[in-house]
């Protein structure tokens, strides 16, 4: 997806219920307070769920975000993040994932829940 590309996500592991992907901080993502915007932390559990869903369904099922509840544990200042997606439900409508976000001490930096719809 050209947006994933202009963040700098990039794919690192495809599992059974799930994906792993990284995204390397650079200054363009930093926030005021120079670590880490928020939004870039959502785009990547969004992202995460969504690239797991995809695979699972083999690129050939439409499927839009509904919700998602994120909690930031700690802010990331230099190096990658990386983000686990684990599919924890895929129903015939809805399907929810978790992310663990980890900062490059491997230190937990976010968790987040993502629910997706299957569209027709």
């Amino acid at each position: 997806m050209p947006f994933n590309k202009l963040v700098g996500i990039r794919i690192v592991h495809r599992h059974p219920d799930g994906v792993t992907i990284a995204c390397p901080m650079s200054d363009h993502l930093r926030n005021s307070a120079g670590v880490m915007h928020g939004g870039v932390l959502a785009t990547l559990a969004d992202a995460a769920v969504g690239i797991g869903l995809a695979s699972h369904f083999g690129g050939r099922r439409p499927i839009t975000t509904t919700e998602m509840k994120i909690n930031f544990l700690r802010p990331i200042q230099d190096g990658k993040i990386v983000a686990r997606s684990h599919l924890l439900r895929i129903g015939k409508r809805l399907c929810v994932g978790r992310v663990d976000m980890f900062d490059a001490k491997r230190k937990l930096a976010a968790v987040a829940l993502v629910t997706y719809m299957l569209l027709e």
